[in-house]
């Protein structure tokens, strides 16, 4: 009986090391894995209050969320143009928080015709904005209005504080929200931002930066940078390797620089 308790003891202690050793190599490779990676789910981010951003629209394809973008008016959305390059047909998703729920009263809409800035190319992604004119005129309601844009060409100052928000991946590689998240992030100075990215990526006169603690990630593109009550910024791209990166800030279209081209194929700005 002394025997049976001996090596009992002993094997208890055996499994206790080797379960140390797990979980100091485990977190030796999360350790790795964090310091290995910083791209355009919300990172670090919290779940938004349900409607609270009734502006917000899930662009899909073949219903699968695969882009963010907004309400600019009863009948057109702005999200990011590179989010139809391999998608030629989209839909759009209004009024949702839960993209799994079926029963909030959310409204599915085809695209009448799509308005790709013509500068932007798949090469680059300068001019990375595109309209999608709706088959119909959106029924506003408390889940689905439009959010303003700018009314003239102008510049967002430096350390003014905004938001994001999507249901993009929470983490590099990680899991897609169902829920809609959201952020605070500072808007960053555009020279810093050009050093960082070079002037071949970055240009200060049609894209801007984002920094904080939360940031956007793959499925965010296309969405809004609010500051104040007013979408200033479409989310275009970042560090391809890692979410949220400190080395390479979030990179927005500016709006304001774009003002004559969606005048044109809206006939107004709200």
């Amino acid at each position: 009986m002394l025997l049976e308790h001996i090596l009992l003891a002993v094997y208890i202690g055996n499994a206790l090391y080797y379960i140390c050793k797990i979980i100091i190599f485990t977190g030796t490779i999360i350790t790795l894995f964090l310091s290995a990676r910083v791209n355009v789910g919300i990172v670090n981010g919290r779940e938004a209050k349900p409607h609270s951003r009734p502006y917000m629209v899930s662009v899909q394809t073949k219903e699968h969320h695969m882009c963010g973008g907004f309400l600019i008016s009863d009948r057109f959305v702005m999200t990011a143009a590179h989010c139809r390059n391999n998608s030629p047909v989209l839909t759009v998703v209004l009024g949702a928080h839960d993209l799994r729920k079926k029963s909030e009263n959310s409204v599915r809409f085809t695209v009448d015709s799509y308005h790709q800035h013509p500068d932007f190319t798949m090469e680059s992604f300068h001019n990375d904005i595109l309209l999608l004119k709706l088959e119909k005129k959106v029924q506003l309601n408390d889940n689905i209005k439009w959010i303003s844009i700018p009314a003239k060409e102008g510049d967002i100052e430096a350390g003014s504080v905004c938001s994001i928000a999507g249901w993009g991946l929470l983490e590099t590689n990680g899991k897609r929200s169902d829920h809609l998240m959201e952020t605070n992030v500072t808007v960053m100075n555009n020279m810093e931002c050009e050093s960082k990215w070079g002037k071949d990526d970055f240009s200060t006169s049609q894209m801007m930066c984002v920094y904080g603690n939360g940031g956007s990630c793959d499925g965010d593109s296309g969405g809004p940078l609010v500051c104040g009550d007013t979408a200033v910024g479409v989310t275009s791209f970042g560090d391809p390797d890692l979410c949220n990166s400190l080395k390479l800030p979030e990179v927005y279209i500016k709006i304001a620089a774009y003002i004559p081209w969606i005048k044109k194929i809206t006939g107004n700005v709200n």
